[in-house]
């Protein structure tokens, strides 16, 4: 039987939690402009300063800097001084704040403010349904080549090579690999420039990101990497790899099950596929206490989902869970696949598929 007893505690802490909300909800934004700016980076190199002098040093007007600040220190993320007016970013903090420290999370509050520019567009698909193309996202590429940056490139030595035995030998004496899903194309070039003998190959539905893929290429003058604009559920070839990547990629494609079976079939019969993809389960019962589970879901409602399905797709959608992951992929062909949770990314699962 409902419970319609109005439990006036449990209301009041709700009410707290709100605020709680919409002050964390301003300072993820004001992180978002003090990432652009180089603020957090000019903060950890300087002792405490005053206004003027972090906006002298960062290059930027003051006034804006002094009302920014505002948002950093009544949100307890910069130190305030009133006796020398001046601020300072906490080591602590900076650790957090920067690309010096274990993770940057001011970057990764950049998906807020990308992400909130199509809400009058999902709107529109709440009641017409349809979706939002990715033509619709002008930085998104950019803010998720810099997250790929940490949880990605950053770890493919350390982590994500080793999860395949023997990877490291094969890639050094030189074999075919394609990225799915390339994005900025950044992993594939970081492996060319470690292994010259092997050829990469990163395909991606995106031109705006392949043509910045080939920009970092020529930048990197690397010659073992090419990137081309190709849909995933149709990659054309056969048996053509010795390994092939997705990170991150599946859940947002419009037909993530073309997608798998096209990458299996390119797939060599003694290959691996090796897959980045967001950890949680399809039963949102099991997600209660997931680290990011709000923001995971968010970001699928205002992004993964809604691409797909503006394209017609399945609109699987972030949260699609481990269980769809390994349901499809053994659809797919793939007859051995292997779970790994690595330390330094608490937001992916790692998969180890064989045919």
């Amino acid at each position: 039987m409902l419970d319609t007893t109005f439990n006036q505690q449990k209301a009041e802490a709700f009410s707290q939690g709100l605020v709680e909300i919409l002050n964390k909800s301003a300072v993820a934004l004001a992180m978002s402009i003090g990432n652009r700016l180089g603020l957090f980076e000019t903060m950890a190199k300087l002792p405490a300063s005053t206004a003027e002098q972090i906006a002298g040093t960062a290059g930027l007007n003051e006034r804006y800097v002094r009302e920014w600040l505002g948002t950093m220190v009544t949100g307890r993320v910069v130190n305030y001084f009133p006796e020398s007016k001046t601020y300072q970013l906490p080591a602590e903090h900076a650790a957090f704040l920067t690309n010096e420290g274990e993770f940057n999370f001011a970057s990764t509050m950049e998906f807020i403010p990308v992400l909130g520019n199509v809400e009058d567009k999902l709107i529109d698909c709440f009641r017409n349904g349809g979706g939002v193309p990715y033509t619709e996202y002008p930085r998104f590429h950019e803010v998720m080549a810099a997250e790929s940056d940490q949880t990605t490139v950053a770890a493919l030595d350390s982590h994500i090579i080793p999860l395949v035995p023997g990877l490291h030998e094969k890639l050094e004496a030189g074999i075919k690999v394609l990225d799915v899903g390339c994005g900025s194309g950044r992993a594939m070039i970081e492996l060319a420039k470690r292994y010259p003998n092997s050829l990469f190959a990163g395909y991606d539905f995106s031109k705006e990101s392949i043509l910045r893929a080939r920009s970092e290429a020529r930048k990197a003058d690397v010659g073992n990497v090419r990137f081309e604009v190709r849909d995933a559920a149709n990659i054309g070839e056969s048996a053509a790899y010795d390994l092939i990547t997705s990170f991150d990629s599946i859940h947002d494609q419009a037909d993530p099950a073309g997608m798998l079976a096209s990458i299996s079939k390119a797939l060599r019969s003694d290959g691996v596929y090796l897959v980045q993809d967001i950890r949680g389960s399809c039963h949102i019962e099991k997600n209660l206490e997931h680290p990011l589970g709000p923001f995971v879901y968010t970001i699928s409602l205002t992004h993964c989902m809604t691409v797909s399905l503006a394209y017609g797709g399945a609109g699987l959608g972030a949260m699609w869970g481990e269980e769809t992951a390994i349901e499809m992929m053994t659809k797919a062909g793939f007859t051995s696949i292997t779970k790994n949770y690595l330390e330094h990314d608490f937001m992916n699962t790692y998969y180890v598929a064989t045919k």
